[in-house]
Parts: C-alpha cells; sequence; structure tokens
C-alpha cells in the first residue's frame, strides 16, 4: 500500500520573519494577494512536509520580511487543446482551457486538484505555478481540420481555470484562440470573473451577430472585501458586472453565474446579485453550490478559520447539510446543486428572484455555420 514518508522541514531564520524572545512564533497567515493559506503536499508525491520552528529567528533581523510569491509560468507541451465531455451535470460537450492553474486564487476552485497531477500543491502552488498553452490556436487550427471533427456543440472556455486571468494580458492565448473560432464559424461559451474581456469585443462583437458567442460573467458575492479574500485577484463585483452591460450594450449576449454559492457565506446575496445582473441587462443567469472535492475541503476550511473564524462552524454545517453529511457530493445531478431541503431553498430562491426579473434563459448558438479550416498536412501529421 502506498504511504507517504513525513519530514520536518526546519525554516532558518532568514525565510521567516522574526519575534521577540519574550513571544510565541507567528503562525502562517494569508499571503497578500493571494487566496489560500497554505501549500499542503500534493496526494501523489511520496514525502509529505510540515513546518518547524526551530528558534534560531529570535537572534535575527527583526526588520526582515520574506519576498513576496511570485508567479511563474510553464510552457504547457499539450499535443490537444480541445477536452471532450460526456458528463450529464455540465452543460457542454466540448471545451479549452488555454492555461493550467490560475491567479485568480478563489479559495473554493474546483480545479485545484488538478494540479496535483504535476507533483503540485492544490494551495499557493494551484495559483503562482501556471502553465501557458502557448500554440494552442495552432494547435485548435489542426484539430478542426481533422475531417472526422464535428461540430455539434459550442467550445466551453472557462470550464476549469479562468481564460482571462492576469496572465491573458501578456499571454494573448484566449485572443488568438477566438480568433481561429471567428474564422471557422465555430460557436463558443465563455464563463469569466475578469473584465479583460471587453478587450476582445471586437472578435466577439462580430461573432455574436452571427449567433456564434455568449459571455457568463460569474460573481460570487457583491461583498468588496470579502471577494478580495475569497477571490484576490479576479475582477472586483462592480468591474464583473460593468462588463456585463458593456457586452450586452456591444451585442454580445452576457449572463450572470451566481457561482459557487456558499451556504452561510454568500447564500443571502442571491436575490441582490440577481438584481444587479438584470440591471446590466443580463441575458442568461444560473448557478452552482460549492463543491470540495479532494484537498479543496481542508483548504476551504483553512480559509474559513483565517477569514471567518466566527462563521467558519455554521457554514461548514450547511455545507453538509446540501451533501448529505459531507463536504463534497461527487455524484451526477446532486454535485451542482446539492440536496436537501436547504439545497431546495436555494434552488427555488433562485428560480422565483430570476422569473420575478424577468432574466432569460439566454440565445442558443448555432452549430450549422462551421467552415473547416484548410489542413495543413505537414503539422496534420501529429495527429
Amino acid at each position: 500500500m502506498f504511504s507517504k514518508q513525513r519530514q520536518t522541514l526546519f525554516m532558518p531564520s532568514r525565510f521567516r520573519k522574526t519575534h521577540p524572545p519574550d513571544q510565541e512564533a507567528p503562525k502562517a497567515g494569508p499571503k497578500r494577494g493571494r487566496g489560500a493559506v497554505g501549500n499542503p503536499t500534493g496526494r501523489y508525491e511520496s514525502v509529505s512536509r510540515t513546518g518547524f520552528d526551530d528558534g534560531w529567528d529570535q537572534v535575527a533581523d527583526a526588520d526582515w520580511t520574506p519576498p513576496p510569491l511570485r508567479t511563474t509560468v510553464t510552457e504547457d507541451k499539450s499535443r490537444s487543446v480541445i477536452c471532450r465531455h460526456d458528463s450529464p451535470d455540465v452543460g457542454f460537450g466540448a471545451s479549452i482551457n488555454p492555461y493550467r492553474g490560475c491567479e485568480h486564487g478563489c479559495i473554493y476552485c474546483f480545479a485545484r486538484p488538478s494540479h496535483a497531477y504535476f507533483g503540485l500543491s492544490t494551495g499557493l502552488d494551484f495559483e503562482s505555478k501556471l502553465f501557458a498553452k502557448n500554440d494552442a490556436d495552432k494547435i485548435l487550427r489542426q484539430e478542426l481540420a481533422n475531417p472526422r471533427y464535428v461540430c455539434d456543440d459550442a467550445i466551453a472556455m472557462g470550464t476549469n481555470t479562468d481564460p482571462y486571468q492576469p496572465l491573458e494580458r501578456e499571454r494573448q492565448i484566449t485572443r488568438r484562440i477566438l480568433q481561429v473560432l471567428s474564422e471557422c464559424h465555430h460557436p463558443v461559451s465563455i464563463v469569466t470573473k475578469s473584465a479583460l474581456v471587453l478587450r476582445d469585443i471586437d472578435i466577439l462583437g462580430p461573432m455574436a451577430k452571427r449567433g456564434l458567442a455568449i459571455v457568463l460573467i460569474s460573481v460570487t458575492t457583491l461583498d468588496r472585501n470579502l471577494a478580495r479574500r475569497m477571490e484576490p485577484r479576479a475582477a472586483t463585483p462592480e468591474k464583473r458586472l460593468a462588463a456585463m452591460r458593456a457586452l450586452n450594450d456591444a451585442g454580445v449576449p452576457a449572463g450572470v453565474m451566481v457561482a459557487p454559492i456558499i451556504p452561510g457565506l454568500t447564500d443571502h446575496e442571491i436575490e441582490p446579485i440577481l438584481e444587479k445582473a438584470a440591471e446590466a441587462k443580463a441575458q442568461t443567469a444560473g448557478f452552482t453550490i460549492v463543491r470540495l472535492p479532494y484537498e479543496i475541503k481542508d483548504l476551504f476550511r483553512e480559509w474559513l478559520r483565517t477569514h471567518v473564524p466566527l462563521r467558519a462552524s455554521h457554514v461548514e454545517t450547511l455545507i453538509r447539510e446540501v451533501r448529505g453529511g459531507k463536504l463534497n457530493d461527487p455524484n451526477f445531478g446532486s454535485r451542482m446543486r446539492g440536496n436537501g431541503p436547504y439545497a431546495q431553498l436555494i434552488g427555488r430562491r433562485f428560480r422565483l428572484a430570476r422569473e420575478r426579473l424577468g432574466i432569460p434563459h439566454g440565445p442558443a448558438l448555432d452549430t450549422g455555420q462551421f467552415q473547416r479550416p484548410a489542413r495543413d498536412s505537414a503539422q496534420f501529421s501529429l495527429f
């Protein structure tokens, strides 16, 4: 049976802020601009590490502070970019994720466990050690040129990590993907927390006129202070709502995802968020209830104890109430919306508010316009 070996790491004082000899050593706390409090060992690593105060910091320079956590980017060498899905409750059949990891740092992100496959942590590693698919547009063009490719659904972006996270401003991988999809008349749906999507209105606008594009803006809370702690590098709630209005004014149908709803923490904001979305001319609306698979359970509990300690126990209790007594429910049909009386109440409140505000169900995207790009035989042999 596989088991981890535990290592205790003695951290020299030069790597930590010091404290006076007569005071207790400070515990690790949240890092500015980061969502996760810690960086636990990935579940596939053979060694588990824990920090230990060796006491030597008592004689170190008390004015020294550790450097900020920098973001690093590695090139992703994937040979394909379109991911096919057959899950009955995700609402799309194909997706593209230009990046692995996400600098937005949303503490509840269900994609965090994917970093464990790289021998990295789902904590701070997920939001600071990123992978970029720099050739995604070239690979996509080759995949769409494959005679076996069938355009039977829109390609979804933002299903795992945000296609408009801060790195996109520099790399522009999402923009190049959209250019390929536009050239091929292939429909696309986008979910994002970033106002950077407005940069690509020049592509999305013409696509939308042909029934080929829709954007969903994810809004978790209207509380700016809570958003800063929970999703530290995403756009503020106000900027997201402003982006939604700007997209709709430009003819790009945009709606809201009230996601994830966190029982006991953000569920009281369902109606206010929908009201603000309606003011921004939302063309559709959806919701999910927070999911805490694998290591996210411990990350999220640590975040609760750090940022909202007086509510932590209550929030955890309510999450268990909508997840059959557990912190996560992986079953199709209930993993997105939860089950039990409290989950049913959330769903009913959402439905009634949406109907009252007259938010429509969004336009259908047209898959019949697809035009296969010219096939590059020299490159296509790779696939």
